[in-house]
């Protein structure tokens, strides 16, 4: 195995110990790290993962519409609100989590859409499995696999969401180049995500806690348009969320994280 592919298996293996802890817990606050590390709680820690949910963009009848376990209070968004899904459309969900958008995804497809979750983290998957029983999906599936490498057949979904993702890749050009891979001719991706509004200064970018809580991966907004473009993507926008400075000071109190980053919807066209 070649060193970068070593650096790139160290920088998942760091994200999916966090992520398994999450799944253990059952809980989490946004994309900070310390979720799992701190002994005293900040303010946005203390929430519960439904106030978290509705402070980045959910509603409480989305929070209410899911089983109990499946909304870990993460994410950075809400791609379901503008994914404008069709019923019998079939939607991948890039880091799946325990299901939350899911499953808000199948209400909207139907039961003759399907929505089909990839998650790199054993112990998510055990648990969106076990959420999907809870309520009764018959038209979801949750997958193991990487984002890098999805477990998915050329030209197979209608659209793409994922929710603060992408940026915990070390291989960002690879997660596009597959999701157009994937994507039917006229599906489109919608994510959101975290991306660097601001160079980030050496020591976030190699600290690996703040990797995992979102922060050091996140790439600059022309990086990823040009990620985009070199997959074969049009149409692309991507939208900045100022009020999201927030929260993300928050999840890094007193750090000035927000001076760096910000949450942004991501679309794009696969033509």
């Amino acid at each position: 195995m070649k060193t970068n592919e070593l650096e790139l298996d160290s920088v998942r293996k760091t994200v999916r110990q966090h992520y398994g802890a999450v799944a253990k817990r059952g809980a989490g606050c946004g994309c900070a790290p310390t979720c799992c590390s701190t002994t005293e709680p900040t303010n946005l820690q203390s929430r519960m993962p439904d106030a978290v949910a509705h402070a980045i963009g959910y509603s409480a009848a989305e929070t209410a519409a899911v089983p109990d376990g499946s909304n870990l209070g993460l994410g950075c968004g809400n791609p379901i609100a503008i994914a404008s899904l069709l019923a019998g459309e079939t939607v991948l969900d890039l880091g799946s989590g325990a299901g939350f958008d899911a499953f808000l995804a199948a209400k909207s497809v139907g039961p003759t859409g399907r929505v089909i979750g990839v998650d790199m983290t054993p112990d998510m998957i055990t648990k969106a499995r076990e959420n999907k029983t809870k309520g009764n999906y018959d038209n979801v599936e949750f997958r193991l696999g990487e984002i890098e490498n999805l477990p998915l057949p050329d030209g197979s979904v209608d659209v793409i969401i994922s929710n603060c993702v992408i940026n915990l890749s070390p291989d960002k050009s690879r997660v596009f180049r597959e999701a157009f891979r994937v994507l039917k001719p006229g599906g489109r991706l919608t994510i959101s995500d975290i991306l660097a509004t601001a160079p980030l200064p050496a020591h976030i970018r190699s600290d690996l806690e703040l990797l995992a809580g979102c922060v050091s991966g996140a790439s600059p907004i022309e990086e990823v348009k040009s990620y985009l473009a070199t997959a074969g993507f049009s149409d692309i926008e991507i939208k900045p969320k100022p009020q999201s400075r927030d929260f993300i000071r928050e999840w890094f109190p007193d750090r000035g994280i927000e001076d760096y980053i910000t949450s942004a919807i991501v679309e794009a066209v696969k033509k």
